[in-house]
């Protein structure tokens, strides 16, 4: 689907980057349809010359001239970038925060009756795989729920939930990236321990890693009809699962641990 409105990026960072040229690579707006700021001049000079998408040096300007504005600035300045812009959103904007913790009730406090959608993106949005939610604020309808759709699943895949469940996707999929990371870290420091070369332990373990999902959705397969798969009576895998099984208790608590800072950020 293509977009016509025109949308606008406050703030520029990795997030915003990454969004801008999925819009772009996948053909739901151009270019010349997408405009940013950033409080960088570097920044926003960067974006310029590497997606070619209209610059502002000021947020009103973005505002004044976009139907949809996603909020892509860090939570401790999203406060003041809502003040900044407040008397310039009309009705017929859109307002799309990927700010952490945010709620859409606070931006409706003060942004009277704005239409508002809050996304929980997650870091592999930067190569096109985002594993992310979002949900609507009370006057947003149907019609802004499938704008949003559109434009955040060019970049990976989203699901539309309640508001309340955002926290969980934080814990899940925005945080962890780092904790599948932590545990990818492992397995090629287990590889070196065991004799292999640093650079051959890192790529047998990213391929296992990449393949292994690659498997389980091709085939829509559960875990543990893969685990059956791989594991044979007395071998190799069963032994090494003796041990992993002791895993998955600590990896549910980080996640649940990750949700419940989610929560109480919320309520700063």
């Amino acid at each position: 689907m293509v977009i016509s409105e025109k949308i606008g990026f406050i703030g520029a960072g990795k997030m915003g980057e990454a969004l801008i040229n999925a819009i772009i690579k996948k053909g739901i707006s151009t270019s010349q349809n997408i405009s940013a700021s950033d409080k960088r001049k570097d920044r926003l000079e960067y974006i310029k010359r590497e997606t070619d998408i209209n610059i502002f040096y000021d947020n009103i300007d973005v505002v004044k001239n976009s139907e949809i504005i996603f909020l892509s600035v860090k939570p401790q300045d999203f406060k003041i970038v809502l003040l900044e812009i407040k008397d310039y959103i009309t009705s017929d904007k859109l307002i799309i925060s990927i700010a952490a913790g945010i709620k859409t009730e606070y931006i409706e406090n003060i942004i009277k009756k704005c239409k508002v959608i809050r996304v929980m993106p997650n870091t592999p949005c930067q190569v096109g795989e985002m594993a992310g939610g979002f949900c609507a604020g009370k006057y947003a309808g149907k019609k802004e729920i499938q704008t949003a759709y559109d434009l955040l699943s060019s970049a990976g895949k989203v699901f539309f939930m309640k508001e309340e469940q955002l926290d969980a996707v934080t814990g899940l999929s925005g945080s962890g990236p780092a904790f599948v990371s932590y545990i990818i870290g492992s397995f090629i420091d287990a590889g070196k321990e065991l004799g292999i070369e640093d650079n051959i332990s890192r790529e047998l373990t990213l391929q296992t890693f990449s393949g292994t999902a690659k498997l389980l959705q091709e085939y829509n397969l559960s875990p543990e009809e893969l685990i059956k798969m791989v594991k044979s009576p007395g071998g190799t895998t069963e032994a090494g699962m003796e041990i992993i099984t002791e895993l998955k208790d600590i990896i549910i608590k980080t996640i649940k641990k990750a949700a419940e800072r989610s929560r109480e950020l919320g309520k700063d």
